[in-house]
């Protein structure tokens, strides 16, 4: 029998899982090479690498699925989302942060189950290695920023993180200095409506914000203010700055 026959013998639900799970195992492999790219020449060239790759995979993506759902593309978007209402876009990418934010909080508490704790944060904190300058490269793509653009792009570029569609964080200069605090954390409040204690996510946040920091401007160094298990005010989570020498 053909392969392809094969699929014949399932139901319509069947079919839509497997076509979701097609989705699954193409987002699992794209990231398998990122991070063999990364292992093998390092993350510098692996982001570089990627963004090369998404350059010229997007159009074809996007012209495959124009052609199989039949929808119209206005400059490598879909048209209906090329002019969904603004408040539905800005709704649309609360969603996709959110959603990441729970992927990441699943990944935890299943490794932190099926292992301890320890793992966990291990798993956790290595993980921010490398999606920190991940997502400060394809920031400063996006924004266009200098390669030295020092304090300036760094502000610019903590406005477009996932965690600024989620998160209550706030900004100020200080004698040449940035002050980042994050006023209100998903996280952590989760944890206080559960009353469970603050995660101590001080070693995950020393690698994800200086990680973050560097990758937009090397001359950026971070310092932490606070962050849990540190004690800290009410009116905020964590708080940091940044500076160049």
């Amino acid at each position: 029998m053909s392969t392809r026959k094969a699929m014949q013998g399932l139901n319509d639900k069947e079919l839509a899982r497997l076509t979701i799970d097609f989705f699954r195992r193409s987002a699992l492999h794209y990231g398998l090479w990122f991070n063999e790219v990364n292992y093998q020449l390092g993350l510098e060239e692996a982001l570089k690498t990627e963004a090369i790759v998404f350059q010229k995979f997007y159009p074809i993506l996007m012209k495959r699925l124009s052609d199989t759902l039949g929808f119209e593309l206005e400059d490598g978007l879909p048209g209906s989302l090329a002019r969904f209402p603004r408040k539905k876009m800005e709704a649309l990418a609360d969603s996709i942060a959110a959603n990441w934010l729970a992927a990441d909080g699943i990944w935890f508490q299943t490794v932190e189950q099926r292992q301890e704790m320890f793992t966990a944060k291990r798993c956790n904190d290595t993980c921010w290695t490398k999606f920190s300058p991940v997502e400060a490269y394809g920031i400063k793509q996006l924004l266009r920023l200098p390669e030295a653009g020092g304090i300036d792009a760094l502000e610019a570029a903590l406005s477009y993180r996932l965690y600024a569609r989620i998160n209550v964080q706030r900004m100020e200069r200080q004698d040449g200095s940035l002050i980042f605090r994050m006023e209100e954390c998903r996280v952590q409040r989760a944890r206080k409506l559960k009353r469970l204690e603050e995660y101590a996510c001080k070693s995950a946040g020393i690698v994800e914000y200086s990680r973050f920091a560097c990758t937009i401007d090397s001359r950026i160094k971070t310092q932490c203010i606070a962050c849990p298990p540190d004690n800290h005010p009410a009116e905020w989570a964590c708080a940091w700055k940044f500076y160049i020498e």
